[in-house]
């Protein structure tokens, strides 16, 4: 959209594709605004517009749109709160003289759209959580949208009882909002559909296989994780210790992780006198932040290969199959604030369940950990085909 369609759409009081808010005093309502665009239910097929610093009228208010404000509001698009994440821009424009912030959301390609586990849709004028009908309406549209491979369903899969226990146990609840589940005449099938876990018809997607299934490599054979512990600096050197880890993937993830711990060293370090502190060799937080990246963003299609981590004398070095991705290339790798998802729904889940702080921040964070530690910096080398972290162990 232009800057005259945006404006012209501010101060028409007729349509419901705008919203306006005299402030950010309630962040929570913009998100939910931006959920309601995103799901599009009246079909539009053209974008909502959200316009802070106006009142009802249209009229500016004038706020002082400031580079912190337009940076919040561009920091909801993926501050784990709304998931999938929503295609939108943030900027700046004059009304009366006045200063508006303006956030343009872009109907999702892959709907019911949620925010805290909660579906917003937009009935005429106002707000209003989605009904299991209305979800359903959404989740149909997605049939011949061009859906990243997470969200896609995979042919042949299949939930067993046990899986659909997991979902409905363990993965639901923290997906979707306790007042939502209070309420909620949804089928089971319904439920898994409206998160992208699976299709209108009852088959998993990716995501959903990834999450919920006991043996998710059965359809995604490089769903696991190699670790190997060598005796030395070189694959030649002798193996001291191997897992192979699999399951569902929060499994995974918290199994690592446990295995990174029992592998990290301290020693100790006499600060002043008297005075002694105990450093890692490799500071745990580090290697989470690495491996965790490596099993959200790595792909999934068409590959038998696992995440490997392989712990030598001198460093700990993550493999991940699939180079880099979209926004993200060689020249802002790591980069704080940079971000792009091959496998959106997976990054939107996890994140809900905890496993995210906040994206695109995790390598940042793993910097920030080897540099309060007094190690070396991560090095990253990225080919087409897939990302190599590593991290230099302390002697």
């Amino acid at each position: 959209m232009d800057t005259v369609e945006v404006l012209a759409l501010l101060q028409d009081l007729e349509t419901d594709r705008v919203e306006r808010k005299e402030g950010l005093s309630d962040p929570d309502r913009v998100c939910q605004a931006i959920c309601a665009f995103a799901n599009d239910l009246p079909d539009h097929r053209l974008p909502g517009v959200i316009g802070i610093g106006l009142d009802d009228a249209g009229k500016a208010v004038g706020l002082v749109v400031t580079d912190d404000l337009l940076l919040r509001l561009a920091q909801m698009r993926d501050n784990g709160g709304i998931y999938p994440f929503p295609s939108m821009t943030v900027s700046r424009v004059m009304i009366d003289g006045s200063q508006v912030a303006v956030v343009v959301v872009q109907p999702s390609t892959s709907p019911p759209v949620q925010y805290k586990g909660r579906t917003w849709i937009r009935v005429g004028p106002r707000r209003a959580i989605a009904t299991p009908e209305e979800e359903l309406r959404l989740a149909e549209r997605r049939v011949n949208a061009a859906l990243p491979f997470d969200a896609r369903p995979l042919n042949g899969a299949t939930l067993a009882d046990k899986d659909i226990d997991r979902f409905r146990f363990e993965v639901l609840p923290q997906l979707v909002a306790p007042d939502v589940l209070e309420t909620n005449g949804r089928t089971v099938i319904q439920q898994l559909a409206s998160l992208r876990l699976a299709g209108t018809n009852g088959v998993p997607t990716a995501a959903g296989v990834l999450l919920c299934s006991s043996e998710p490599e059965q359809w995604l054979p490089g769903a696991w994780v190699q670790f190997l512990r060598f005796e030395g600096s070189t694959l030649a050197d002798p193996i001291l210790s191997q897992h192979r880890i699999g399951g569902p993937l929060p499994q995974t993830i918290l199994e690592a992780e446990e295995v990174l711990r029992g592998h990290i060293e301290t020693r100790v370090k006499v600060a002043g006198p008297a005075v002694e502190e105990r450093v890692p060799n490799v500071p745990f937080e580090a290697i989470q932040q690495v491996v965790r990246n490596a099993l959200i963003h790595r792909t999934y299609e068409a590959t038998n290969a696992p995440v490997r981590i392989s712990w030598f004398d001198d460093r700990v070095e993550v493999l991940s199959p699939g180079g880099p991705y979209g926004l993200v290339q060689a020249a802002s790798f790591g980069e704080p604030g940079v971000t792009d998802y091959r496998n959106p729904t997976l990054a939107g889940a996890l994140a809900r369940m905890g496993f995210v702080q906040r994206f695109g921040v995790g390598l940042q964070i793993a910097r920030s950990q080897m540099e309060r530690n007094g190690s070396l910096p991560p090095e990253f080398q990225l080919e087409p085909t897939n990302v190599l972290v590593t991290l230099r162990t302390l002697p």
